[in-house]
């Protein structure tokens, strides 16, 4: 058996950042997502957001790359809500997202800043944010 932890802090936002996700629709949204990807063999330690973005805390399996993680958490959830009628309009993801590998010293801060979105997002918008983490990550 093989012993893997690989943390990744990953965001991704509604396709045309459309604000569908308000606080009742993230619930049940992000109840579906644990679970499902539970069974995947993905481990969500924390998930969050706002209205047109989510963040989540995860760890990859042995066998499980970042980016077949993003498409079964992301295109699952899409089709489910869809499926579930629980947005009254069609629920599509951006095709971008954002993922990047989280140190063991800074779990806490990430889960925090997962955590406090609602807070955070009085101070600045989703674009901002994701221009701040292209601009600290190199990403640009």
């Amino acid at each position: 058996m093989s012993f893997v932890k690989i943390m990744i802090h990953a965001v991704w936002g509604t396709k045309n950042r459309e604000p569908y996700l308000q606080k009742d629709v993230r619930k049940i949204l992000f109840e579906h997502i644990i679970e499902n990807a539970k069974s995947k063999n993905i481990y969500i330690d924390t998930i969050n957001g706002h209205l047109d973005h989510i963040h989540c805390l995860f760890s990859l399996g042995s066998e499980t790359s970042i980016s077949k993680a993003m498409q079964l958490i992301k295109g699952e959830s899409a089709f489910w809500a869809n499926k579930e009628k629980i947005i009254k309009y069609k629920l599509d993801w951006a095709n971008e997202y954002f993922a990047v590998s989280v140190s063991e010293s800074m779990i806490e801060k990430v889960r925090n800043y997962i955590i406090n979105q609602e807070e955070h997002h009085r101070k600045k918008t989703f674009v901002e944010e994701f221009n701040e983490f292209k601009k600290k990550y190199k990403f640009e």
